[in-house]
């Protein structure tokens, strides 16, 4: 017997938790179908101030305590919580930091400025991401990451990671979303994400100037199948992508999709 496909996602959001963009609902969606279907479902979010801890029946998973995630040479304690998800028997881990994560507002405050933290926010939850999987002993098959905050992902698993036994089979799936914020991460931002020796100037180029675009161009550039979360893309990144070579290509089928074409993406990718 053919042993199960062993499907991660890591989002920036996801319903029920938090609902920026449409999107939030069909990675819900998905991760559901793709547990139905009979593979393997973990999902990774950020555990954002707003989500509340006691409606969604959050807590913290003791045996993964202990991680430090090292971000511009500050080690910050990583703390992973986890949720079911309504309706599926699935997990969602929450990962978490108080200094990063512990405020009422997502990206911007109260009076719509720019968090200028975004930056090691970003890298610390790519990071934490990964290392939580290290943490987990749990090797994907599929790594599906969708949101501009997990941009940094599919460049780390191709560098930083990419002696990791744990992702040596992973192929990565990528989201492209439409734009949600027109600042910028920071001048320092490229600096910050290089994390590792592994990562070489020309692989940080790829994160440009650090702007909602620059994030989705990078995802995308690092993984091995690109797909779209709304039918409002930017234009010249579209152009990018139509020159990129080697991928798989998954065009946006809308709202009502019932999103049959995604496990055939997976299925097309995973290892036989």
């Amino acid at each position: 017997m053919a042993a199960k496909k062993r499907i991660l996602y890591i989002a920036t959001e996801m319903s029920p938790y938090l609902e920026l963009t449409e999107f939030s609902e069909i990675i819900n969606k998905l991760a559901i179908k793709s547990h139905e279907s009979g593979m393997e479902v973990r999902c990774i979010m950020p555990r954002f101030g707003n989500i509340n801890e006691r409606r969604h029946r959050l807590h913290e998973v003791v045996r993964l305590s202990g991680i430090n995630v090292s971000v511009d040479d500050d080690d910050m304690p990583l703390q992973i919580k986890v949720a079911s998800l309504p309706n599926a028997r699935l997990q969602v881990y929450f990962l978490d930091n108080e200094d990063l994560f512990k405020r009422k507002f997502v990206f911007r405050d109260e009076n719509e400025k720019w968090y200028e933290d975004n930056d090691l926010r970003t890298i610390f939850f790519c990071k934490g991401a990964l290392e939580t999987v290290k943490k987990f002993g749990w090797p994907p098959d599929i790594i599906h990451c969708s949101g501009w905050m997990s941009g940094l992902i599919p460049l780390y698993l191709k560098t930083a990671y990419n002696r990791e036994p744990v992702f040596a089979q992973g192929k990565i799936v990528y989201t492209i979303n439409e734009n949600t914020f027109k600042e910028k991460l920071g001048k320092d931002y490229v600096r910050k994400a290089n994390i590792h020796t592994n990562i070489t100037s020309a692989n940080l180029t790829a994160l440009g100037d650090g702007s909602n675009v620059s994030m989705f161009r990078a995802g995308a550039l690092f993984s091995d199948a690109i797909t779209f979360g709304a039918e409002k893309i930017d234009k010249k990144l579209l152009e990018e992508i139509a020159k990129m070579k080697g991928k798989k290509i998954l065009a946006f089928k809308g709202q009502e999709s019932d999103l049959t074409e995604y496990l055939d993406l997976y299925h097309d990718l995973a290892p036989k």
